[in-house]
């Protein structure tokens, strides 16, 4: 739970308060709410070591946290 907190807190610094940042869609958490392209590459490299990868060019996906 902590990994998520810290994930979900680094896209908060991209995201802003929205309504629907993420989606889960067979085994996968979707954050989309964030361009991988905006995120440092210290931020990317944080999320990778907590389970985050981006996701073509809209989104980062966990199949860690998207998993049941």
């Amino acid at each position: 739970m902590k990994d998520l907190i810290e994930a979900l807190t680094i896209f908060m610094k991209y995201c802003g308060n929205v309504s629907y940042p993420t989606k889960c869609d067979h085994d996968m958490l979707f954050v989309n709410c964030v361009e991988p392209d905006e995120v440092s590459d210290e931020d990317k490299n944080r999320l990778k070591e907590l389970g985050f990868i981006p996701y073509e060019d809209f989104a980062f996906v966990s199949y860690r946290f998207g998993d049941n």
